[in-house]
């Protein structure tokens, strides 16, 4: 039996495709927790309009695109909604006010269906004639609905382990402060006991976490209770609410970007210095790639076997591997052929700094990764990797680091982003990108073409100048890849959506990447592209293109006449057998017009006496 003496020194744990895959994630379950006060149904802004939307329609909405994106990206990850402040009650503690929406056999957590998207679209119309709305928290009640809704959704979140599951409660409402209504004691009392049931809840490893929503003439004012309730403080208020100004469609984006959180690919030692080491996590922010069976449609799993060269039997790992050297078979052990292709001990290690000038796109090998810091197991690794982050931002620098695992050593670039953010909520994180570096024999150098100063154009200052007041005018300010969607995969996933539904309509798939026609339309942009026009082409240019158009129209009548004369003339030309009247010496006896027929059909030229006219046909049909 021999072994393949050229695989010695490659890695089993080296993948067959370079690019990263994103590893098994940990499972999501989420509770919504939806206010359904008569608050909740009045009018959300301030147009008037035949029939206004109300905050329950929108969140509604909200929650429906959340599923349906769920369904497809995620759909083991599991869900329940729950509405809290309603006439009807529903959930196996039996509380008050709280209704635990379902439908058919599903369990109350579960994996969103296409039955439950379908109902749950459509509830707003029977809502307040089958559960009900009311005002939970009242005066001269001790009833405390909110308290109760956070025990409904902690005790629905009970199966699974939070090693291996991502819990997290969101609640909607637009009601800033529930215990508005009550005064004294009472009021102190439950506002104490319901804060204490959400830290109770986020012991237990739960997230609970706020999606306001404010009236059209106020502000939701987080100070006044659910600050408190989800543990911020300072700054951390003003910023996790959205500006004044946001729109009520902005909610849809919001829910999305905390739903679809972003799954670690692996965590990475990251090397300072030789004393100091943190712990960063790594992440596919673009794509995710996943190899599914052409039949079943199920994700597909590699495995690579060893099989003798001599029997064509399967092996079991071989514990040997050899490497011919001098006529000698050596023999290595798979530990010793870790330990030889062993470069370092680090996954990251930092090298130094250099300038962001000196990082040029076309040193960028393949899609990037992007770095966060953690503390899980090394604490304190997130306050190094801040400070390390801020000194980058501030003096304009990148990291030069050696990546890789022992059998594929490579330099990386890490370039800081800064945190970008919207009206909508964070649009980009900070962080780091892991730009892959080429190598010296990675990149070539094709020759170049010199051409004199005489061939080659140059433009004017004038033209230069134009051409810079038209890119200041249309510069797209804080861009981001993260604010388009694939309009290809979201008419497919609007199919899938139509077809699980059972709708007979497409839902509108809106492309975002066509061209901002709104935009282009402002007065400043229509006039820096007309100047810039006028530079390069001249005063005159529109004149002279609408000159070429309509000699290229007349151009094309032409030519549609020429073509309808030669099909006349085919017809004509059809009557009669030409290769008979030549064999019997008869298109003499033929008058002119029918001679000119037989040429004009067959764009022969048609000039000449009557002679000259039979000869050119003689000689077309070959006698």
């Amino acid at each position: 039996m021999d072994l393949d003496p050229e695989g010695i020194f490659r890695d089993d744990s080296d993948e067959e495709d370079e690019n990263v895959q994103e590893r098994e994630a940990n499972k999501e379950m989420v509770v919504y927790l939806v206010d359904a006060s008569p608050k909740m149904f009045t009018p959300a802004t301030t147009q008037e309009d035949e029939k206004q939307e109300t905050h329950f329609h929108t969140i509604v909405n909200c929650i429906t695109q959340s599923l349906k994106t769920q369904i497809i990206g995620r759909s083991y990850d599991e869900v329940a909604i729950c509405f809290f402040n309603t006439k009807e009650k529903k959930n196996l503690q039996d509380l008050a006010g709280v209704y635990v929406y379902n439908v058919g056999d599903r369990e109350p957590l579960d994996r969103p269906t296409a039955k439950l998207i379908k109902d749950f679209s459509s509830i707003e119309d029977s809502f307040v004639s089958t559960i009900g709305s009311r005002y939970g928290i009242t005066a001269g009640s001790r009833e405390n609905t909110l308290y109760n809704a956070l025990w409904v959704a902690q005790a629905l979140l009970r199966k699974g382990s939070v090693k291996t599951v991502s819990k997290r409660i969101l609640i909607f409402t637009n009601e800033d402060d529930p215990f508005g209504a009550i005064t004294g004691a009472v009021k102190t009392d439950m506002i104490r006991t319901t804060i204490q049931r959400a830290k109770d809840a986020q012991d237990l490893g739960l997230s609970v976490e706020l999606l306001p929503l404010s009236q059209p003439d106020e502000q939701f004012n987080m100070s006044l209770f659910y600050a408190d309730l989800i543990g911020l403080d300072g700054d951390e208020i003003t910023e996790y609410l959205p500006s004044a100004g946001a729109k009520l469609e902005d909610m849809t984006d919001q829910l999305r970007k905390r739903i679809m959180k972003k799954r670690r690919v692996k965590t990475l030692a990251f090397a300072i210095t030789n004393d100091v080491c943190i712990e960063v996590n790594t992440y596919a922010l673009i794509r995710t790639i996943t190899w599914l069976d052409s039949l079943s449609n199920l994700p597909l799993k590699t495995e690579r076997s060893f099989i003798c060269n001599d029997t064509g039997a399967l092996l079991q790992n071989p514990q040997k591997r050899f490497q011919m050297y001098n006529d000698t078979m050596v023999k290595f052990s798979v530990r010793e052929l870790s330990e030889v292709k062993r470069v370092s001990s680090h996954h990251l290690r930092l090298l130094g700094f250099k300038p962001l000038d000196c990082l040029k796109d076309y040193h960028n090998l393949r899609p990037s990764t992007f770095i966060y810091p953690s503390d899980e197991r090394i604490f304190g690794s997130t306050r190094v990797f801040v400070a390390l982050h801020s000194s980058m931002l501030r003096l304009g620098r990148f990291a030069l680091a050696f990546y890789g695992n022992p059998t594929r050593p490579q330099l990386v670039a890490l370039v800081a982003q800064e945190e970008i953010t919207s009206s909508g909520g964070q649009v980009e994180p900070p962080g780091m990108h892991m730009i892959y570096l080429p190598y010296s024999d990675d990149i070539r150098y094709p020759e170049e073409v010199h051409v004199t100063s005489d061939d080659a154009l140059r433009a004017t200052d004038e033209q230069i100048k134009m051409a810079s007041n038209l890119l200041k005018r249309i510069d797209l300010k804080n861009f981001s890849v993260c604010q388009f969607a694939n309009p290809a995969l979201q008419r497919h996933y609007g199919i899938l959506e139509a077809l699980a539904l059972g709708e007979d309509e497409m839902p509108d798939i809106k492309d975002e990447t066509l061209p901002d026609e709104e935009g282009f339309a402002r007065p400043g942009v229509v006039k820096a592209i007309e100047e810039f026009k006028a530079s390069v082409y001249g005063e005159n240019y529109d004149q002279e293109e609408a000159e070429a158009e309509a000699a290229k129209a007349s151009r094309g009548d032409a030519s549609k006449k020429r073509k309808a004369i030669t099909d006349a003339a085919s017809q004509k030309c059809a009557a009669y057998d030409w290769a008979e009247l030549a064999d019997n010496g008869k298109l003499k006896d033929m008058t002119v017009v029918d001679l000119k027929y037989y040429l004009t059909a067959h764009n022969l030229p048609v000039s000449g006496k009557k002679e000259a006219l039979i000869s050119r046909i003689l000689t077309h049909l070959g006698k």
